[in-house]
């Protein structure tokens, strides 16, 4: 029998004081000066503010102040507002029908608890203004002061009333930072709002109003509206829209994503895991995309009430969800090389500035040459094949005065002047990578395009992308056809190798590839598509078992039409199927190099998401050259 006297003492069980109640759950709301931020601007835009201007002092740590020209508040709504759960927009208590940003009526006594909070508002055609104040969670009396209509907002020495937060905080650098993508995601929610963001003596931007594109554009630092890609798409009762920036462009974090569902800024890892796969197979492993796409969807199929955050949902059919965004973004990344004004560069991380190198200008100023470039060559029947071109019949480029692009030349060309060609016009926006003018080390292919620009193609890369999706369209299609070898292979994979192979004989021979088990780690290889010749079966088969080795992709749900795992393999088996660097190529070759990658999807990027072509306008090279 234990002696009750070494028992604990019975802790008392006893009611926290609202003070500490209020801090506790300020903890969840407001876990960092953007967080605080967020609530603010929220409350702003649900206002009905058409103008928000936004002031932090070292990354909001020591101030923050949103102001408005909202609705404003009485005397009578600012005491409600600073009381945890008092909230002017829900309607109903379903928590179904959310529309609007805030709802759950916590931001204000949340921010009052951790800090010193102060509420200036004015409703239109009042008298005056009432001001509140809260410090650490005690309330003070409404006073009437001077203010304009709408509402002023102030917090003050973030975390002061919590000193075990305020010691997690970063430095003010890296507050700035999460407070910019903050508000960026909200301007981006409401382009009809015009925004003002100033970080200590800097304005970050001024925004006036503007239509969706023009907003994108700005808040992504985009090259403009003209550079990004439009996407639509519609499934049941889901509808999505946005823009798309090119593969060219991405960035090292998932910063540039801003995702919208019901006009609500969030940050959901289905939509997030759907622009990964959309754009998987164009753009480089461990970058990411940049994008502005908006969801609309019935309130019901929708949670927003999952955290008190508010940027994570619970989708009634996520499947369907991701399977909208995947197949949009396909579509908006399906065009060929050159088109939808998305232009890769060199020159797109380099920072604008005076030039370091001044050039005076003669006097008297000659008027500027005009560069001649080649004709652009009619869009024939030219393809790669087996690693050869098949060109059709097809004319030499020749040499014409770009201001006056000139139509494909018929029999005979080349014998007259080359004014007679003048009066046949050709609309040079057919031919965006231009037409070929040499080729360098074996592996670039020089363009000029009809505006004057300088593309540059880097051959293997270009061709693999092109093999890559005839490989992918005869896949689909039923079509793809195998080639028998005159004597089969035997190739000896590295350990492992031919068991993954083996394993998966079935999907190998849909894709034209026929192997059989050959003893220990080898595999004879008896068939290979005809697409890709018969050059290297080895090769091939060691690529495409190091491919199935470490192949990790998610759920099979994540892809469409082809599963994941058989991309990659096509990819593996494109790069030995395409023409090699180091090939010299006649320009008719590489016209029709430039002709083919403008018709084939996604020929922006290889197969391994790597850009295939950069442009280089007047402007870029002058940069190169300090001109500018």
């Amino acid at each position: 029998m234990s002696d009750s006297s070494s028992l604990p003492a019975r802790p008392v069980i006893r009611r926290l004081s609202e003070q500490v109640v209020n801090r506790i759950a300020a903890g969840e709301v407001i876990e960092r000066p953007a967080a605080a931020l967020k609530e603010l601007v929220e409350n702003a835009i649900d206002s009905g503010a058409r103008r928000i201007s936004i002031l932090l002092e070292q990354g909001g740590i020591n101030r923050i102040e949103v102001v408005d020209d909202g609705c404003g508040m009485t005397p009578d709504d600012l005491m409600l507002a600073v009381e945890r759960h008092c909230t002017s927009k829900l309607r109903d208590e379903t928590l179904v029908r959310i529309e609007t940003l805030g709802f759950r009526g916590e931001a204000l006594p949340s921010i009052g608890a951790a800090a010193r909070l102060s509420v200036t508002s004015r409703p239109h055609g009042a008298d005056s203004a009432w001001r509140v104040t809260v410090e650490g969670g005690l309330v003070g009396t409404p006073a009437p002061c001077a203010g304009t209509a709408g509402t002023r907002v102030v917090v003050e020495d973030m975390f002061f009333a919590t000193p075990a937060r305020r010691k997690f905080l970063k430095s003010p650098r890296v507050e700035a930072g999460h407070a910019d993508i903050t508000v960026r995601r909200l301007a981006l929610s409401v382009p009809h709002v015009a925004f003002r963001l100033q970080l200590d003596e800097r304005v970050v931007f001024d925004l006036p109003c503007q239509d969706m594109a023009e907003r994108v554009a700005a808040i992504l630092e985009t090259e403009g509206a003209d550079g990004m890609l439009p996407v639509e798409g519609v499934k049941g009762d889901l509808v999505l829209s946005g823009f798309a920036c090119g593969p060219s462009v991405h960035r090292a974090t998932a910063a540039g994503q801003i995702l919208l569902v019901n006009g609500r800024p969030v940050v959901d890892p289905v939509l997030r895991t759907a622009v990964r796969v959309g754009y998987r197979h164009v753009i480089e492993h461990g970058r990411h995309a940049v994008v502005a796409l908006s969801l609309t969807i019935p309130p019901d199929m929708v949670d927003v009430n999952v955290h008190p955050a508010k940027t994570e949902l619970r989708f009634a059919d996520p499947a369907a969800v991701r399977g909208l965004v995947i197949g949009a973004l396909g579509r908006a990344l399906g065009g060929g090389a050159g088109v939808a004004g998305v232009r890769p560069g060199l020159l797109q991380s380099r920072t604008a500035g005076p030039a370091r190198i001044w050039y005076p200008p003669s006097d008297p100023s000659p008027a500027p040459a005009r560069p001649a470039v080649p004709v652009f060559a009619a869009p024939g029947p030219a393809a790669f094949s087996g690693g050869r071109l098949d060109l059709g019949d097809r004319p030499a480029a020749r040499v014409l005065d770009p201001v006056l692009p000139v139509a494909p030349p018929g029999p005979g060309a080349g014998s007259g002047p080359v004014e007679e060609d003048r009066a046949v016009l050709a609309d040079p926006a057919d031919y965006p990578l231009g037409a070929a003018v040499a080729q360098v080390m074996g592996t670039y292919v020089i363009a000029v395009s009809g505006d004057g620009a300088l593309v540059l193609v880097d051959q293997h890369a270009a061709h693999e992308r092109l093999t890559h999706e005839r490989l992918r369209a005869q896949y689909l299609d039923g079509t793809l056809r195998a080639q028998r070898l005159l004597l089969p292979e035997v190739v000896t994979l590295p350990r492992g190798g031919a068991e993954a192979v083996l394993a998966r004989a079935g999907t190998l021979s849909a894709l034209g590839v026929e192997i059989e088990p050959f003893g220990g780690d080898a595999v004879l290889v008896r068939a290979l598509p005809v697409l890709l010749g018969t050059d290297d079966p080895a090769g091939l088969l060691r690529d495409m078992a190091e491919e199935m080795a470490e192949d990790d992709l998610a759920d099979a749900d994540e892809v469409q039409a082809l599963d994941g795992r058989l991309d990659a393999i096509l990819a593996r088996m494109a790069c030995h199927g395409s023409v090699r660097a180091g090939r010299s190529l006649t320009r008719e070759e590489m016209d029709a190099l430039l002709r083919d990658m403008e018709r084939t999807p996604r020929a922006g990027t290889c197969s391994h998401g790597r850009p295939t072509w950069v442009k280089l306008s007047r402007a870029d090279l002058e940069t190169l050259f300090g001109r500018r």
